[in-house]
Order: C-alpha cells, then structure tokens, then sequence
C-alpha cells in the first residue's frame, strides 16, 4: 500500500539547507496499524505530511497503492488525498455552526462531483457510538465526542488510509483509552491506521511502531499485539 525509499525532506533557510528527513525507507501494507513517535524535531510530522499528501518530498520514492505520488501537481495531490486518506486532528477542527452529522457530511459536499450519503454518515456516526447526538453542535459534546466525530468524518469518504496526528492529545486519559479502542475495532474490521504520536502509551495499541530521531528511522519495532 505504501512504499517509501529514499525519502528527504530539505528546507531552505536564508542561505542554510535544513533537513527534516534524511533517506527514510519503509513500506507499511493494507489492514496494517503503524504508530510514528520521536521527539520534536524528529521529522515525523514532515513525514506525515507527505504520507498525507500535503507536501512533497525533495527527493526519494513514495508510492501510494503502486501511484508514484512525488511527481504529482497540486491537483492531483489534492484527488489522491480526497480519495484515498482520511485526517483525524489533535483539534478536531469541527465547524462549530454544523451539527455533528454535517460536520461528517462536508467532505462529501468537497467531492467532485459532490456526493449525497447522508445514510452512510449516520451509519458511522452509529459506529462512533454517536447516534443520539448527530444534531448536536461541537459546543454540545465533550472533547471525546467532538473526536469520534472526526474520525466518523475522517471514515465518510471510505479512505484507503486514516491518518491521526496526535488524536488524543487534547483528551483526558480515560477517553484517550476509548478512543484508542476506537481504532483499534476500526483496525479489526479492515481500516489500515498510521497514528503519530509522542505517547507510548499511545504507541502500545499499534502493530508496528516506527521510531524517528534527526530525520532518519532509528527503529522499527514489531509488536503484533494490541493495548488490553
């Protein structure tokens, strides 16, 4: 699914060159749950930036279901993020106007051509455990329903991958756990998930964690098992 090799990421400050990534490799397949964690500075957010689409690399390979994503220009980078990747963010970034259910629904209303699945956003709205509460506004749940909202939006375009920076940094610790389980049964039931955090306890519900430090990959650690 993914395929990455060689990949930097160089920054031009005044007449210095500053690296965020440095020749990184790895390849993460379909269904499979991978956390990035390093410090600030690592580069990991420069690398999901571009896992995302959101940026380009300077140099390297990165190939999204066996698409050379690189090489595209700003509109197609746009298609292939609409189409195949699905954002969940630290703030939620919920339109605080729109109930929950049109919060999930806006992506679709972005599409080209524009889509109508309100069934389907109630479907995953009730996924979420959110059922009772898609006409409520984001300044009507708590900060772990505004988040399920996300990822319900996140899931509305049915993404080949769901991409979460951070997803519980503004949570407490008890509905961290829940949504961690969230993806966790999102996992189960066939989503592929790349999670990057600073939390090791964060990092513990992955199958796969890879490790950053000063642009390169310092370790990948193999887990296969999940947070109890």
């Amino acid at each position: 699914m993914i395929r990455v090799s060689g990949l930097t990421k160089e920054y031009q400050m005044g007449e210095s060159s500053v690296f965020a990534l440095r020749g990184v490799d790895f390849t993460i397949k379909q269904n499979e749950f991978v956390a990035i964690m390093g410090p600030s500075g690592s580069g990991k957010s420069t690398l999901m930036n571009i896992i995302g689409c959101l940026d380009k690399p300077s140099s390297g390979s990165y190939q999204l279901n066996k698409q050379e994503v690189g090489s595209l220009d700003d509109d197609e980078l746009s298609a292939v993020r609409n189409k195949e990747i699905g954002f969940v963010f630290q703030s939620f970034h919920l339109l605080p106007r729109m109930t929950a259910l049109q919060n999930v629904l806006l992506p679709l209303r972005y599409a080209s051509p524009p889509i109508d699945d309100t069934s389907y956003a109630v479907e995953l709205l009730l996924r979420v455990g959110l059922g009772s509460r898609q006409d409520h506004r984001p300044n009507q749940l708590s900060g772990g329903q505004r988040q399920r909202v996300a990822i319900a939006r996140a899931l509305v375009n049915r993404p080949t991958i769901l991409l979460a920076d951070e997803p519980t940094g503004a949570l407490d610790s008890k509905t961290s756990v829940e949504i961690m389980n969230l993806f966790t049964e999102l996992h189960k039931a066939g989503q592929t998930i790349i999670l990057v955090t600073h939390e090791e306890e964060v990092a513990a519900y992955a199958q796969r964690v890879i490790r950053m430090r000063d642009g390169h990959i310092v370790e990948i650690e193999e887990r296969g098992v999940y947070a109890a």
